[in-house]
């Protein structure tokens, strides 16, 4: 094996087991309304507080990257998020404890320790998403580059199906205690794995100082980032928002589970499904030399698979397939439009992004991702009871058509073309004169 493969090897594996710790917790956390007792509003809050620190975490993340490297970031981010995933157990142990008020908050609600666990989280993450990408930029070239983001983007979420079917499982059978103890163990030795195994690969020696507002704003980030926003948005913060809830509504569970351990399973399939199309999406873009032809297709998979989802909550499926199993069809199409999307995307931002702000476009291109799965909860949850199920289903199929759109009109801005080539979107190289 190369070095360059043991590189990616090393990372994949390590995002891997921080991804693990990651999906056991998710089956959970919409359901804290049940469990804490508190408004879907709160819940939406908690479930999105990562994603809006990362809101302001990723432009810098993806700046101190271009500045100091790749391998401590990468390290302390995934350390991070096991403490963070510790603190999900501090947060249940809270309620317990006798009243601590600070500016008038009662500081002993569990509710608050979550949101202070997954504003860690998101700083974590932050570091993470951004070095990871930019360690695939670094070892891979245009030929290989689409496997290699798929590689890498099956690496962070290819440990979160397994994750979520043992974090429904054990807070079912043990507690939810136990599953959030799980989620904790395997998310610290992520970062004990990532500080044996991966090496700096981005700087030599550091670069300009690092500023919060550092974003990169070309067209290929702009671009990509509009199409990620799109993507997230409806897979992260409506469908996995949404999902424990609308198996109960329509009272459907897997292998005797309740609505709880059967969304794990469901959220699985999809993210199981995702990692199989990151792989396959990112090597066909390579393939074919051209990325954007796989991206349109796998958008137009996301669009059939929300559909679908809707016409289960209406119905309309019963006569050819039964609820249960139309509902795993359609956590597949989805699955598998979100996950062919990531490889080719983060690729196609890579060809046309020069090495010196390839760790600002991956943060920027972040942002925008996490607007979308911030925004998701807050507002599908609330919207449920408005527009129901199917009514936010339908309009989550709506947003992968506008990201085709908004594609072919950056690329053909940004390269002349609605069709460009791996070759003609290669990256500038440095200047070489002295």
């Amino acid at each position: 094996m190369s070095s360059d493969r043991r590189v990616l090897g090393a990372v994949v594996a390590s995002t891997f087991f921080v991804g693990f710790g990651g999906g056991v917790v998710f089956p959970i956390l919409p359901n804290l309304g049940a469990v804490l007792g508190i408004t879907p509003f709160l819940v939406g809050i908690i479930l999105s507080a990562n994603r809006f620190v990362r809101l302001v975490a990723n432009a810098p993340a993806g700046a101190l990257v271009d500045r100091i490297g790749t391998r401590t970031p990468f390290v302390v981010g995934l350390a991070i998020e096991g403490i963070a995933t510790a603190g999900y157990v501090l947060a249940l142990r809270m309620d317990a404890a006798g009243p601590v008020i600070l500016g008038g908050i009662d500081l002993t609600g569990a509710e608050w320790w979550f949101i202070l666990a997954r504003v860690c989280w998101g700083l974590g993450s932050a570091l993470v998403f951004a070095t990871a990408y930019t360690i695939a930029t670094d070892v891979s070239s245009g030929g290989s580059r689409g496997m290699d983001m798929g590689i890498v983007r099956g690496g962070i979420v290819l440990g979160f199906p397994a994750g979520l079917v043992l974090g429904g499982v054990v807070s079912e059978l043990a507690s939810v205690q136990a599953a959030f103890w799980v989620a904790a163990t395997f998310a610290l030795f992520a970062s004990v794995l990532a500080y044996l195994t991966v090496p700096e690969t981005h700087v030599e020696t550091e670069r300009d100082t690092v500023k919060p507002w550092d974003v990169d704003t070309a067209i290929p980030t702009l671009t990509v980032g509009a199409v990620n926003f799109a993507v997230l948005f409806a897979y992260i913060g409506a469908l996995f928002a949404t999902l424990v809830l609308f198996l109960d509504a329509i009272d459907v569970g897997v292998l005797g589970l309740n609505a709880q351990g059967s969304s794990g399973a469901y959220m699985a399939i999809t993210v199981l499904a995702a990692a199989a199309c990151m792989l396959g999406g990112g090597k066909a873009s390579d393939v074919l030399d051209s990325r954007v032809p796989i991206l349109l297709g796998f958008l137009g998979v996301s669009v059939v698979g929300f559909l679908l989802l809707a016409a289960v909550d209406t119905g309309a499926t019963d006569e050819i397939l039964s609820p249960a199993i139309a509902l795993g069809v359609a956590c597949v199409l989805v699955g598998a439009g979100q996950g062919g999307v990531s490889g080719p995307m983060t690729a196609l931002l890579a060809d046309l992004t020069p090495t010196e702000r390839t760790g600002r476009a991956m943060g920027t291109n972040n942002v925008f991702g996490d607007i979308g799965g911030g925004l998701g909860p807050l507002i599908s949850l609330p919207l449920v009871d408005v527009i129901g199920f199917g009514g936010i289903y339908a309009a989550c199929a709506l947003l992968p058509a506008l990201a085709g759109v908004a594609l072919l009109a950056g690329v053909y801005v940004e390269t002349g073309s609605i069709r460009p080539g791996t070759g003609n979107a290669a990256r500038p190289e440095p200047d070489s004169t002295d």
